[in-house]
């Protein structure tokens, strides 16, 4: 949980005309109390949609890209930020940029939710290695735009990710409604990411770069053993600056 003077920080990812906005809007109309001040940030390319005029809207987000700090001002009246990515760039490197955000305020991810746009899931399948890499790091999977989508690509869709045990909730959407909001909001990480736990897995090396166990002993009892948080898969990088496991441009299929 995160500190009680900081307010409980959701992360929004999927694609541009997903419903994103749609199912927030929800989320905040039938799943805040009494008292409770939300606040959406979009990312300043993000255009207008008709659900803007149901939503609280903060200050536009803005990030230059690379190693440049994300800017998102929250309003301090603020107890749930709802914090949506641009549907149109890369999302790995968008949640790199907003992890490098929340330590720098010192908050804590709530959770993070992934809107699925199955129409156009079921259009592109290579889509199925975007849809990976946002529900890698994701609490919450909404599955939206269903109508005309054949049941056997949905089923299909789940299945993949059942056969991976994926703890994340799959939830459908219906009308633009979720089920249960309230429960949805409440802050229990069930991501396979560990990129935002506090305690994160570390890995060992010995002074050759070697990884090694914890309590492995070495031939050198003087020999120096470092630690370091383990990578998350998805930020690793080749040498020239790649990524080791890269994902279609969403921008390109919209």
């Amino acid at each position: 949980m995160p500190d009680s003077d900081q307010p409980l920080v959701y992360l929004i990812l999927g694609a541009a005309g997903s419903g994103r906005r749609e199912v927030i809007a929800d989320l905040v109309e039938a799943g805040l109390a009494e008292g409770d001040h939300a606040v959406v940030l979009l990312a300043e390319s993000e255009v207008p949609s008709d659900y803007d005029a149901r939503l609280p809207l903060g200050p536009r987000w803005t990030w230059e890209g690379g190693d440049a700090p994300l800017a998102a001002v929250v309003p301090d009246e603020a107890t749930h930020v709802f914090f949506v990515t641009d549907g149109r760039r890369n999302p790995v490197d968008q949640v790199e940029a907003f992890r490098g955000w929340l330590l720098a305020h010192g908050r804590t991810l709530a959770r993070a939710m992934c809107i699925v746009n199955c129409q156009l899931g079921q259009k592109h399948p290579s889509l199925l290695a975007w849809y990976e890499a946002c529900i890698h790091f994701s609490d919450v999977v909404f599955l939206n735009r269903r109508d005309g989508v054949e049941n056997k690509w949905l089923s299909d869709f789940l299945s993949h990710f059942k056969k991976q045990y994926i703890p994340a909730l799959f939830e459908p959407v219906k009308s633009g409604r979720v089920h249960n909001p309230a429960a949805i909001l409440e802050p229990e990480a069930r991501r396979i990411s560990h990129l935002f736990d506090e305690e994160q897995d570390w890995i060992f090396t010995n002074s050759d770069g070697e990884v090694i166990d914890e309590e492995e002993e070495t031939e050198d009892a003087d020999e120096e053993i470092e630690a370091a948080p383990a990578e998350d898969p998805y930020l690793a990088r080749r040498i020239g600056g790649r990524r080791v496991k890269e994902i279609p441009d969403i921008a390109k299929l919209l």
